[in-house]
C-alpha cells in the first residue's frame, strides 16, 4: 500500500471516530478492505434516485441495492437489500421502497451482483495478549454452523497464508469443483496478508468482517464487509 493509501484509509479511520462511529459503513469497509488487496465488487454510493438508475447503467445490470449507513450493519435483517435487479425500473421502485422505509441513511449502494456457488471468509480480531489475528474459513450461512476456520497472528508471511487456507476441512471446495474453476490461491494469500497488514498498521481497527467472500469465475470477491472501530468495541 503507497504511502498517500495509508493516510486516505487513516484519514477515514479518524474521521469516523470523531464522528463517534460504532462502525463504518459497508461502503467505507470496502474501501479499507480494497486498500489491502481484496477484490470488491464494481459499485457506486448514490442518493437520488435518478443516479440509482443511471449508476446501475454503468455497472451492468443485474445489480443490488443497498441502504448504506454506519449504523446499519445488519442491512438483510432490515430488509434494506434488494438483490437481481434487471433494469432501470427495477432500481427505481428498489429506490422508492428502501427510502420509503424511514431509516436514516448516507446514502444507496449500487452494487453489481455477484453469484457463485461457493463462499468463504476473512477476518480480523485483537487478542488482548497476542494483537491483531487474521482468520479465514468456509464462509456464507455456513460460518457459524461449521465454524470451518484457521488463524494466524499478524503481520503474515505469504507462507503462512497459503498454509491457513489449506488448513480448514473445505479446503478441497478451492480445486476445481463440479465444473467450478478452481479458486486462484495467489489473490487469497495477498488479501489474508493484508488484512494482516491493516491490523498492524490501524489500531483504530478493532475488527473486520469480510462475509461472504464470493467466488465467481475462480476468483474471490468481497460482497459484504464490515470494520467495527476499536474505540467503541464493547
Amino acid at each position: 500500500m503507497t504511502g498517500k493509501k495509508e493516510k486516505e484509509i487513516r484519514d477515514l479511520l479518524v474521521k469516523a471516530l470523531q464522528k463517534g462511529q460504532l462502525a463504518l459503513s459497508e461502503y467505507e469497509s470496502r474501501k479499507v478492505i480494497a486498500s489491502a488487496g481484496v477484490p470488491i465488487p464494481r459499485e457506486a454510493l448514490v442518493q437520488s434516485r435518478d443516479e440509482a438508475m443511471d449508476q446501475a447503467e454503468k455497472i451492468g445490470f443485474p445489480v443490488v441495492l443497498k441502504g448504506s449507513s454506519p449504523e446499519l450493519t445488519h442491512k438483510t435483517e432490515m430488509g434494506m437489500v434488494r438483490v437481481n435487479l434487471k433494469n432501470r425500473d427495477d432500481v427505481g421502485g428498489a429506490f422508492d421502497e428502501l427510502s420509503g422505509k424511514g431509516i436514516r441513511l448516507e446514502g444507496f449502494l449500487v452494487q453489481e451482483m455477484v453469484e457463485g456457488r461457493r463462499e468463504f471468509v476473512i477476518g480480523l480480531t485483537r487478542d488482548p495478549q497476542f494483537g491483531p489475528s487474521v482468520m479465514f474459513g468456509l464462509g456464507g450461512i455456513f460460518t457459524e454452523a461449521m465454524k470451518d476456520v484457521s488463524f494466524r497472528v499478524a503481520p503474515l508471511s505469504e507462507d503462512d497464508a497459503r498454509e491457513m487456507i489449506g488448513e480448514i476441512r473445505a479446503a478441497k471446495l478451492l480445486d476445481a469443483f463440479r465444473g467450478e474453476k478452481a479458486v486462484d490461491r495467489e489473490i487469497l494469500v495477498r488479501a489474508l496478508v493484508g488484512i494482516g497488514h491493516l491490523g498492524m498498521k490501524h489500531e483504530e481497527i478493532a475488527e473486520i468482517d469480510i462475509n461472504p467472500l464470493i467466488i465467481r469465475d475462480g476468483k474471490p470477491i468481497a460482497v459484504d464487509a464490515l470494520v467495527i472501530l476499536k474505540a467503541h468495541r464493547a
